[in-house]
């Protein structure tokens, strides 16, 4: 196994293109998210670097660009407002985070994320888009975001636009003409974001001084900083750790399913994950915001001609360089641009898709939609993902277990089932309604299991009843115990009871159980047509 997935240098004219071009767009989002998660523009730009680089190096995804994404920046954010007093506790988060996606990638998870409902990421997508324009609307105008949560974010924002800052609201306006006008032919050449960065700051300086700015911002290359832990905080950091890891999780395989459909390949899930673990474990550590695999920055990337992890590895040296010369003009960015700019990325990042769908959709799904788009945005992500999880998968165990009880067909007679051969219609025909078989088809859980037994527990209308399981591959245990309820109540009305075609796998659970244990060997049977002659030699028919 090659120690970097999918590196060839047969494509580095294209790879040296795509890295570039993915730099170009990957600097100005790099800055505005890294004020937006509160920890400064240059946490942003080493966000970008640490993890671009680290998780194209040891990622199992070729073409796919990481770094800081609205998704991660959100959750940041939060993590920064609980642990502002000790920015160090936060980055151990940051590293935190890293090591439990090295996990997930060691313990093979990243298979099961794709199974993920569809609802679910489209109602926490659209609510972290809404979260990030909440928050950026009051900077848009000259004013700075409040901390607190999105309720007191709602409320300053009424506040501050009944007292906009001109300049600061003309250069934010600016720039949201800029980012949605800017036509998609110049866009392929220059990304309107950095057009909207570099002509807003031009503004700010030679025509509207009076906007407020970044500030000073360091220079050179970051401490590392050691992890700290308050041990009264531990249970909250391994939360935020554990939100962190999950969301950057989905959304880097996320990215990942959209890099193979671009590019026709296919990536490695769980390289993926140890790729950016490693990235955000040191991001951790150098004090930058943590990222993921970055669908722009990767379709942007895959358009420019990269495809191996050469163009993910230079895009985050190319941002080293201009980091370590762009201080100056760096501080001299207005709030108010960046603003504009991560306004344009939330409106991204909602999902315009399945919201014009919601009337043709069905209801269930637009309800966990809904509900997970609430939650993320008042609640917070984990209990939003965690409750949409739960809802789609009661709501698919309702579906299946309606399914399996319509494959519980009853036969008392032979004009119930074209299925009988001769002998078993003739066995049927002369025990006239005595017997009764229950054909169960298909794979039977703990869904169905309740209905299964109030279905097949109604003995007083035989006086045999033959349980036919040739067309069941697998029972489950609660569906096995509810073979045994029936079993036991069919008994207590001195009734007789067959279990027939009971397969290798079926077999297994139930006698593991002890299913079957109140039957005696002359009632269970490989085939139908021997239970129906034993049940016909029990009632002398």
């Amino acid at each position: 196994m090659r120690l970097i997935h999918g590196l060839h240098f047969d494509n580095i004219r294209g790879d040296i293109y795509g890295g570039l071009t993915a730099a170009v767009v990957a600097l100005p989002l790099a800055l505005a998210f890294g004020v937006a998660s509160g920890a400064g523009p240059i946490a942003g730009l080493y966000g970008a670097i640490f993890v671009g680089l680290f998780a194209a190096l040891f990622g199992g995804t070729p073409a796919q660009v990481s770094g800081p994404t609205g998704p991660m920046t959100v959750v940041m954010a939060g993590v920064f407002t609980q642990f502002g007093h000790e920015p160090a506790m936060a980055f151990t988060v940051v590293m935190l985070a890293g090591l439990l996606q090295i996990l997930f990638g060691v313990l093979k998870l990243g298979r099961y994320i794709n199974l993920m409902p569809f609802p679910v990421i489209s109602g926490f997508m659209s609510g972290i888009g809404i979260i990030i324009i909440i928050l950026q609307l009051a900077p848009l105008v000259g004013h700075t975001s409040p901390v607190g949560g999105i309720l007191i974010a709602l409320v300053h924002v009424s506040q501050a636009y009944s007292s906009p800052a001109i300049e600061a609201t003309a250069i934010g306006l600016l720039a949201l003409f800029i980012v949605f006008a800017w036509p998609a032919r110049l866009g392929r050449i220059v990304p309107p974001p950095l057009v909207a960065l570099v002509i807003g700051t031009l503004v700010a300086i030679f025509a509207l001084p009076g906007a407020p700015v970044l500030g000073e911002i360091p220079t050179g290359l970051p401490q590392p900083i050691l992890p700290l832990f308050d041990l009264a905080s531990v249970p909250l950091m391994l939360r935020s750790a554990l939100i962190l890891a999950v969301l950057g999780t989905i959304d880097s395989l996320l990215t990942s399913l959209i890099a193979d459909n671009v590019t026709q390949s296919h990536h490695n899930s769980d390289r993926e994950l140890i790729g950016q673990g490693i990235g955000n474990a040191i991001a951790g550590v150098f004090g930058a915001i943590p990222g993921a695999g970055a669908t722009m920055r990767t379709v942007v990337n895959v358009r420019a001609g990269g495809r191996t992890p050469i163009s993910g590895a230079l895009h985050a040296l190319v941002l080293l360089v201009i980091v370590l010369g762009l201080g100056g003009f760096a501080e001299r960015i207005p709030h108010a641009v960046l603003a504009g700019i991560l306004i344009k990325v939330g409106l991204d990042i909602i999902d315009w898709g399945y919201l014009q769908r919601v009337r043709r959709a069905p209801g269930a799904g637009v309800v966990i939609m809904l509900v997970v788009l609430l939650l993320t945005v008042f609640v917070d992500l984990i209990t939003a993902v965690g409750a949409g999880v739960v809802l789609a998968s009661l709501l698919f165990v309702k579906r299946m277990s309606d399914l399996q009880l319509g494959n519980i067909h009853t036969i008392v007679s032979p004009e119930d089932s074209a299925t009988l051969d001769a002998d078993e219609t003739k066995i049927m025909a002369a025990a006239d309604g005595r017997i009764a078989i229950y054909h169960l088809s298909g794979p039977f859980s703990f869904g169905a299991a309740n209905g299964m037994a109030r279905r097949m527990a109604d003995a007083d209308a035989y006086d045999a009843l033959i349980v036919d399981l040739s067309d069941v591959p697998f029972l489950d245990s609660s569906a096995s115990l509810a073979v045994e309820a029936v079993i036991k109540q069919v008994q207590s009305r001195d009734k007789q009871v067959f279990v027939a075609g009971v397969g290798a796998e079926t077999g297994r659970v139930l006698d593991n159980l002890g299913a079957l244990s109140l039957l005696s060997p002359d009632h269970r049977h490989d085939t139908r047509r021997e239970a129906l002659h034993a049940a016909a030699r029990a009632l002398g028919v």
